[in-house]
């Protein structure tokens, strides 16, 4: 099986996943997708193939030398972004890419425009995969996978390519920031590891976002509205206030690079109750933790102003900035840089405007730089991915085994 076949057959299985469930895995179609792997990489001749019953799926290549490597790892995650369907994927090769907008979805006028997509025009002549505009692609990250298991198939398939141990992992609901949650380190046994969770080809990440989940609830007093003067207060007004009291452009549609953002991304409200969920993300951890302070204040100014019970802050951290513990290991980010260059591929080392599992399992004892799927515009109707940039992941993949010396 080639890496696009792999990748249309992955792309079949529905494994959105929902942090609303309170269950590893919070979705069943991870499981399914977990159990349908473990019997291909039988099939591929890997060993120690397993699914616990958190659906973390672990798998081994052994070593075919006889000098004494380090053990690395590969590792991408099974679940899709709950932000768009990823049931009943429809996925479409547009062969030789023209260069001009794709027409996803004629009936309901769905095109990906390559003004507002600028990034796709350099694909143009290659071969690229799209949805048809009613779900996400899901290369974030069933990419990931097609790459690690293609790469270990071509390993196996060719002796003659020496290299150490490899294990590889597939982990449940990192889109819910739960991918490392249940992650087992020491039964992985890897020195270090890599995520395949990344984006354009030649992308490297060693640093990512420092995160933290605030919900912040307010509280007001319902009366009817023909007599409510100096009595009723409106929940859904206080709240406004209180997001407009942040700062305008510190959002994600005003920040690149290093510049970080609050991002409100659910509001639910009536006059008696509304709650807001944001965000928060820098990858300076001093300026994280001002942001978090920062909310603190503009709660304590509503309070002042609305009265003790009029807005509650509640704030929950869910990863850190990887940096600190990549950085003492650093030839694991030039390995992989090499790899790159040793295949044809630039590599474009960059901060990740984000998290992956890699991020926890740093902090947990795995050092975990990310390498590139290949993919664009995650999350929503209009990802695609260029079948060349999934080809050069999978070399990338190989090649870093490969010169694990």
């Amino acid at each position: 099986m080639n890496i696009v076949e792999r990748f249309l057959k992955y792309v079949s299985f529905t494994t959105t996943s929902d942090d609303k469930t309170e269950m590893t895995p919070s979705t069943p179609g991870q499981m399914i997708f977990a159990q349908s792997l473990v019997n291909e990489l039988k099939g591929v001749g890997l060993e120690e193939v397993e699914v616990d019953e958190n659906g973390y799926v672990m798998a081994t290549l052994p070593s075919n030398c006889t000098e004494k490597l380090p053990t690395i790892g590969f590792i991408a995650h099974l679940d899709t972004s709950p932000d768009m369907s990823g049931r009943h994927v429809k996925p479409r090769i547009v062969q030789n890419y023209d260069g001009e907008d794709i027409l996803l979805n004629e009936k309901e006028g769905i095109v990906l425009k390559a003004k507002d997509f600028p990034e796709i025009v350099q694909y143009k002549g290659q071969d690229i995969i799209v949805s048809n505009g009613k779900t996400l692609l899901g290369a974030d990250d069933k990419a990931g996978i097609a790459e690690i298991v293609t790469a270990m198939e071509y390993l196996v398939l060719h002796p003659e390519e020496k290299y150490g141990k490899i294990r590889i992992a597939f982990t449940p609901d990192e889109e819910i920031g739960q991918g490392a949650d249940y992650f087992d380190v020491q039964k992985f046994g890897a020195d270090w590891a890599y995520t395949v969770d990344g984006g354009e080809i030649g992308e490297l990440e060693y640093e990512n976002f420092n995160a933290a989940l605030a919900k912040v609830s307010f509280f007001g007093r319902n009366v009817h509205p023909g007599y409510a003067k100096h009595k009723m207060l409106n929940s859904i007004r206080i709240a406004h206030q209180f997001t407009s009291m942040l700062p305008r452009h510190e959002t994600p549609e005003h920040t690149e690079g290093y510049e970080g953002f609050y991002h409100l991304v659910n509001i639910e409200g009536s006059v008696e109750k509304t709650t807001m969920h944001y965000i928060i993300r820098d990858h300076d951890r001093d300026r994280f933790e001002r942001r978090k302070k920062e909310l603190q204040h503009l709660v304590n100014k509503i309070v002042a102003e609305f009265g003790e019970n009029s807005a509650k802050l509640e704030i929950q951290d869910q990863y850190y900035n990887m940096r600190e513990k990549i950085e003492p290991m650093m030839h694991i980010v030039d390995l992989a840089s090499c790899a790159m260059e040793a295949v044809g591929v630039e590599p474009k080392i960059r901060p990740i405007r984000g998290g992956t599992d890699g991020a926890k399992l740093s902090f947990k004892g795995l050092p975990c730089p990310n390498i590139f799927t290949g993919g664009h515009n995650f999350h929503g109707r209009y990802e695609y991915i260029p079948v060349s940039s999934m080809e050069k992941a999978m070399q990338v993949i190989v090649k870093i085994a490969t010169l694990n010396k």
